[in-house]
């Protein structure tokens, strides 16, 4: 049968390069506790992400980022709007 022996999962390679995504999308920094932000744009070998609405940018090596599931971008979403109604972001 075909595709039978085929690992849906399997890792890309180290030395492929990885997709760039478009802007807004949010996405996961694995080297920061899975912190979730927005997708801002390339700066040289590094992708920067700003938290979800707003905040101070970081720059993430591209193999330290994953998609956020739909949890993960509930949560930022929710966490920003929680701010927002304290009073403590604009």
């Amino acid at each position: 049968m075909y595709g039978e022996n085929v690992r849906p999962n399997t890792p890309t390679p180290s030395n492929a390069s990885t997709p760039t995504p478009a802007l807004g999308t949010l996405l996961v920094d694995t080297s920061r506790a899975d912190r979730v932000g927005e997708f801002r744009g390339v700066a040289g070998p590094y992708w920067s992400l700003r938290p979800v609405g707003g905040g101070a940018e970081w720059e993430v090596e591209p193999r330290h980022v994953r998609p956020a599931i739909l949890m993960e971008q509930l949560r930022a979403r929710t966490a920003r709007l929680n701010a927002r109604s304290r009073g403590e972001v604009l």
